[in-house]
């Protein structure tokens, strides 16, 4: 599985309208970049409140990268 699979993973189980997830890889010097676009009437589901279910992700992703 790679990264991108299991970011949709994760975002599939959290929103609604699942066929408007977008993710987008991009690899640099740096390593990978994933970005993400769901539907507007999904974001406050991905960000939480205050942020903290992104951060979540973030670790988590950061936790299956390593």
């Amino acid at each position: 599985m790679t990264a991108k699979d299991f970011l949709h993973f994760i975002i599939s189980s959290l929103v609604e309208k699942k066929d408007a997830i977008q993710i987008e890889e991009k690899i640099d010097e740096l390593g990978l970049l994933l970005s993400l676009r769901v539907d507007p009437s999904d974001m406050g589901s991905i960000i939480g409140r205050g942020g903290k279910t992104v951060d979540s992700i973030r670790t988590v992703l950061r936790v299956f990268g390593s």
